[in-house]
C-alpha cells in the first residue's frame, strides 16, 4: 500500500512542525540509534520525507547520525534542556502554589532547603490573621532533627550519615518535646520514610506544630520541603492531602515524574 505524502515544500508549516515533534518522540522512545526504515514505520512518514526532516534536524544538532541511515537525539536538545533546568528556581516554582495553599488553610506555609546540618527558610506565605506568635523569618535556620522538613532530609540519608549527624550535633533540644536520643530519632525517621510525611510536634517551639512533604527535582532527588505551621491545638490532619498535592505540583514543575 502506497503511503500518501505531500512534498515538503507544499506542506503547511503546522504540519511540518507536527512531523518534527513526531520524529523527536520516536527517537526519544529508544536509547540506541534507530534506522530510517523503522522511523518511517513508526511515524507513518514516507522514508524520503523523514530523511529530509532528519537531515535538517541533524544540521542544527537536534539529531545525530552515528552511522549512515541511523538516527538518535542530538546534543543540542541536552544543551537546551540544561538551559531550561538552570532557569527553574524552586522558589519561583513554589511561590504561587504556596499562596494558593495558604488561602485554603489560612495558616503559614513554609519553603525550606537543607544547608549542612540545618534547614534554611527561603520563602513563606502567611497573613497576620494566622494566629502564629512566632514567625520564622526568611533566611532563618533550625536544626534538622527539630523540624519537619529537616526530618525529611535526614530520612533520605543512609543510617551512617544519620549517626554522623547525631555525633556532630549532639542532638541538642530546644523544648521538652525535642528528640535528643538517636534511637528515638531513628524510629521517627523510619515513620517518615514509610509515610513520606514528617512532623514537628512542638519540638522546635512550644505551641507550634508542623507537617511537611518533600519537593523533588527531575532526578528524583529531595530538593526542598514544604511545611504547614500552626498553633499546636489547631493543626488539622485534613490539610495533609492538600499539602502533598501542592508539593507534587511544585515537583512536577521542576521536572519530577512520580511514575518514572
Amino acid at each position: 500500500m502506497m503511503k500518501k505524502d505531500t512534498a515538503l515544500t507544499q506542506t503547511p508549516t503546522i504540519q511540518v512542525i507536527e512531523r518534527i515533534f513526531c520524529l523527536i518522540d520516536v527517537l526519544a522512545s529508544r536509547e540506541e540509534a534507530i534506522s530510517l526504515k523503522e522511523i518511517s514505520e513508526k511515524t507513518g512518514l514516507h522514508p524520503s520525507t523523514a530523511h529530509r526532516i532528519l537531515n535538517d534536524l541533524a544540521t542544527g544538532r537536534f539529531v545525530d547520525r552515528p552511522e549512515a541511515g541511523n538516527y538518535r537525539l542530538g546534543m543540542r536538545l541536552l544543551e537546551l534542556g540544561n538551559l531550561v533546568k538552570g532557569r527553574l528556581n524552586v522558589r519561583d516554582a513554589a511561590l504561587t502554589p504556596m499562596r494558593e495553599l495558604h488561602k485554603l488553610i489560612q495558616q503559614p506555609v513554609n519553603l525550606s532547603m537543607r544547608q549542612g546540618d540545618e534547614i534554611v527558610y527561603i520563602e513563606r506565605a502567611y497573613s497576620e490573621r494566622s494566629g502564629m506568635q512566632v514567625v520564622r523569618a526568611i533566611g532563618g535556620r533550625a536544626p534538622l532533627h527539630l523540624t519537619s522538613v529537616g526530618k525529611l532530609f535526614l530520612a533520605a540519608d543512609d543510617p551512617i550519615r544519620v549517626r554522623s549527624y547525631a555525633t556532630r550535633t549532639g542532638l541538642s533540644g530546644q523544648t521538652r518535646n525535642s528528640i535528643t536520643q538517636l534511637p528515638v530519632l531513628e524510629r521517627e525517621l523510619a515513620r517518615v520514610k514509610q509515610y513520606s510525611i514528617a512532623r514537628d510536634n512542638e519540638e522546635l517551639e512550644l505551641g507550634v506544630r508542623c507537617i511537611a512533604a518533600g519537593i523533588y527535582d527531575d532526578q528524583g532527588k529531595l530538593l526542598a520541603g514544604l511545611s504547614i505551621s500552626a498553633p499546636a491545638d489547631r493543626l488539622d490532619e485534613g490539610w495533609l492531602p492538600k499539602l502533598q498535592a501542592t508539593a507534587r505540583e511544585i515537583s512536577a514543575t521542576l521536572g519530577y515524574d512520580a511514575d518514572r
